[in-house]
C-alpha cells in the first residue's frame, strides 16, 4: 500500500475513532442530565414525603401518636389488687375525716335551742364510735362497686370519649395536605406504607447514583480517550487542526454538561428520634429538614429569579463570568483555527481567543463552589451535632447529607481541559508564532 494511501486510511480511521468518542462523550452527557434530573425529583419527593412540617413539628401527628398511646392505656386499664387497697385506704381516710369533722361541729357549744336540741338527740341516738367502725364495711362496697368489671368499661369510655373530645379540638392545617402528598407519592412508587415507600426511595437513589458514578466515568474516559490520541499524533501537522477542533467540541460538551447538572447537593435530616412517653417509646424517623440539589445554572436561575435587584445581578455576573465568556472563548478558538490568516489576526478575534480568557471565571467558579461545600458542609455538621441527644427519656440522631455532586467534577475536567487546549494552542497556532 502506498504510504499516502496508508496515512489517509489512518487519518480516517482516526478522525471516525474522535467522532465515536465524542458521540459517546455526548451520549454520555444527555444521560448525566437526565439521570441527575430523576435523581432529584425521587430525593425531593422523598423528602417532601418525609418533611419535619409533616412529622416531628406536625400537631396532627403528634395528636395521633399520642391518642394511639393513650388508647392503649386506656385499654390496658384495669383495677389491680394493690389499688383497690390503696383505695380502701384513701376512702377510709377521707370518710373517717369527715365524720370526725361532722363530729366536731356537732358538739361544738351551740347558743341555740334547735342547736342544744340537735347536739342532745345526737349524743343521745349516735355512739361516735361505732359510726367511725362502719367506715371499713362502707369503704369496702364502695372499692367492690368501682372496681366491677362494669365500672372499668364505663371509666375507659368516659375517658376515651372524652379524650377523642381534646383531639377533635386540635386542629392542624398540615392534615390534608400531608394525605394528598402521601396519596400521591404512594400511587407515584406503587407503595402502601412508609416502610414500603422509604425502601422503594432507598434502592431506586442507589441505583441512580451508581448510574451517574458510571457515566461520568464514561465521559471523562472518552475525554481522556481523545486527548491520547491526540498526544500519540502530535507529530502530524496535517491533523492538528482537525484534532483541536475535536478537542473544542469535547470541551463543549463538558461545558455544558458541567453547568446544567447539579454540582451541589444540600441534605439535613433527623435519622431517628425516640422519645419515652408514659412508658412507652415514640419513635421519628427520618425527618427532612432541608434539602436542595442545585446546578450552576439552576443556581443562575434562582437568582434573577428573585425580585432583588442585588441577587439579580450576582446572577447576571455568574452568567456572564462563568457561562457565556466560556462559551465566547471556544468559539472563538474555533474560529481562530478554521480560519484565514487575515482573519485569525483579527484585532477581534485574536481578543477573544487569546486575552478573554483574562474574564473567563469558570476556574474561580470551581474554587468558589468548593468554598460553598465546605463552608456550608461545617455549618450544617455543627448545627446538627448540637441536635444529637442521648438521654434516658430521649435519643436523637441526626445525618448530614450534603455532597458534591457529578456536574462539579465534570465542571472541573473541562476547567483543567480548556486550560490545556489554551496552553496547546499557543503552540500550535497555525497563524501566529508565540
Amino acid at each position: 500500500m502506498p504510504a499516502k494511501l496508508k496515512y489517509t486510511v489512518l487519518n480516517i480511521i482516526l478522525l471516525a475513532g474522535l467522532s465515536f468518542l465524542l458521540a459517546g462523550a455526548v451520549y454520555c452527557g444527555y444521560k448525566l442530565r437526565a439521570i441527575s434530573a430523576e435523581r432529584t425529583q425521587v430525593k425531593e419527593d422523598y423528602s417532601l414525603a418525609n418533611s419535619v412540617t409533616f412529622g416531628l413539628f406536625s400537631i396532627d401527628e403528634w395528636s395521633d401518636r399520642i391518642a394511639r398511646l393513650i388508647d392503649g392505656k386506656i385499654d390496658a386499664y384495669h383495677i389491680t389488687p394493690k389499688l383497690r387497697k390503696d383505695m380502701r385506704k384513701g376512702i377510709e381516710a377521707e370518710l373517717h375525716g369527715l365524720i370526725a369533722k361532722t363530729i366536731k361541729e356537732i358538739k361544738k357549744p351551740q347558743k341555740s335551742v334547735g342547736g342544744k336540741l340537735k347536739k342532745l338527740a345526737f349524743n343521745i341516738l349516735v355512739d361516735s364510735a361505732e359510726l367511725q367502725a362502719q367506715v371499713r364495711p362502707f369503704a369496702n362496697t364502695i372499692v367492690a362497686k368501682v372496681s366491677g368489671q362494669r365500672s372499668e368499661e364505663r371509666l375507659k369510655d368516659i375517658a376515651g370519649s372524652k379524650f377523642k373530645q381534646l383531639i377533635t379540638q386540635t386542629f392542624d392545617s398540615t392534615r390534608v395536605a400531608n394525605y394528598e402528598v402521601t396519596k400521591y407519592v404512594y400511587k407515584k412508587y406503587k407503595v402502601s406504607n412508609p416502610v414500603s415507600f422509604n425502601n422503594a426511595i432507598k434502592s431506586q437513589v442507589a441505583y441512580l447514583t451508581n448510574e451517574l458514578i458510571k457515566y461520568v466515568a464514561i465521559l471523562l474516559g472518552c475525554v481522556v480517550a481523545a486527548l491520547l490520541l491526540w498526544i500519540s499524533m502530535r507529530r502530524r501537522v496535517e491533523l492538528q487542526t482537525p484534532l483541536f477542533i475535536f478537542s473544542l467540541l469535547f470541551a463543549f460538551v463538558l461545558l455544558v454538561v458541567g453547568t446544567v447538572v447539579p454540582v451541589i447537593e444540600v441534605d439535613a435530616r433527623i435519622q431517628s428520634m425516640d422519645l419515652m412517653l408514659m412508658g412507652e417509646k415514640m419513635t421519628f424517623q427520618n425527618q427532612v429538614l432541608f434539602y436542595q440539589s442545585k446546578s450552576i445554572v439552576g443556581i443562575v436561575s434562582t437568582l434573577m429569579g428573585q425580585r432583588k435587584p442585588d441577587t439579580i445581578v450576582v446572577g447576571a455576573l455568574i452568567m456572564l463570568f462563568v457561562l457565556v465568556l466560556p462559551l465566547l472563548r471556544l468559539i472563538a478558538k474555533g474560529i481562530y483555527v478554521l480560519s484565514t490568516k487575515k482573519i485569525a489576526r483579527h484585532p477581534v478575534v485574536r481578543y477573544l481567543t487569546f486575552e478573554l480568557g483574562k474574564w473567563d471565571m469558570a476556574d474561580v467558579m470551581v474554587v468558589g463552589v468548593l468554598m460553598t461545600y465546605i463552608g456550608l458542609n461545617g455549618i450544617i455538621k455543627s448545627q446538627l451535632t448540637t441536635l444529637n441527644i442521648n438521654t434516658p427519656s430521649l435519643t436523637m440522631i441526626t445525618d448530614n447529607g450534603t455532597s458534591l455532586q457529578p456536574g462539579y467534577f465534570i465542571f472541573v475536567g473541562y476547567v483543567l481541559f480548556g486550560a490545556l487546549l489554551s496552553f496547546v494552542l499557543k503552540r500550535v497556532s497555525p497563524h501566529d508564532k508565540f
